[in-house]
């Protein structure tokens, strides 16, 4: 498994242990104190757990699964999807901490932020889409379906 599968999986489990803490923490709010949780705290529970966990596993996964890039292929980079991560962790981490100040403050720079991280967010999976989209081919199974042998 390459070095960038592993990153992209352990720093899903990273989030998934972060968005568990915060919904610990927003279950306790609720139940023990009666205050429910802001919008600011649910959106930041459901950035770390469907962005930071369950996109980075797929995205991970993907990585680590697809067919190899043709010989000819020069849409696929190793280089691009190191910088979709970094657009993508950096961004998710950023609006976690956004999300979660803004829940006791409604600054104008953590309005910004929250939505500067986001776009951030935007850019990585759009640009890991982009640098993978050659790789999404038959490997085999166009021979096999030619053959007639049905999936």
């Amino acid at each position: 498994m390459h070095s960038l599968v592993r990153r992209y999986l352990k720093t899903g489990i990273l989030f998934l242990a972060v968005g568990l803490i915060l919904g610990g923490w927003m279950v306790v709010k609720r139940e023990l104190y009666n205050a429910g949780p802001s919008p600011y705290l649910v959106s930041a529970h459901t950035h770390a757990i469907l962005v930071g966990f369950i996109m980075m596993m797929i995205l991970g996964v993907a990585l680590w699964l697809f067919p190899r890039p043709e010989k000819t292929d020069l849409r696929y980079q190793p280089r691009m999807a190191e910088v979709a991560y970094w657009f993508l962790t950096v961004g998710t981490a950023t609006r976690l901490l956004m999300e979660i100040l803004r829940d006791h403050s409604s600054s104008d720079l953590l309005r910004w932020m929250v939505v500067l991280s986001s776009f951030a967010q935007i850019a990585g999976i759009g640009l890991f889409f982009y640098t993978m989209w050659s790789r999404i081919r038959p490997a085999g199974s166009q021979k096999r379906e030619e053959l007639g042998e049905r999936f």
